[in-house]
């Protein structure tokens, strides 16, 4: 997950564009030739997309961008501490 590449992806696209976006990964992680490393990379970009896609929610309910971002990295973190 990269705070930076989440607020690109909230800041230039929209949700359905996402979620497209996160179908088509998921497809591709399911082929039998796709490689672990292939696999490694498509996932850290599902991860990324369901960031961006969260922000987009909490924006939705009245979030201001950076508060959303800053609350979704703080959350972030407080599971991986866990």
């Amino acid at each position: 997950m990269k705070i930076p590449v989440i607020r690109q992806l909230f800041q230039n696209t929209t949700p359905a564009q996402l979620e497209t976006t996160l179908e088509v990964l998921e497809a591709f992680c399911e082929f039998r030739g796709v490689s672990e490393h292939e696999v490694d990379v498509a996932g850290e970009m599902i991860t990324n997309i369901c960031g961006a896609l969260e922000v987009h929610q909490m924006v939705s309910e009245g979030a201001v961008e950076k508060d959303a971002l800053n609350a979704f990295g703080q959350k972030v973190m407080g599971s991986i501490d866990r």
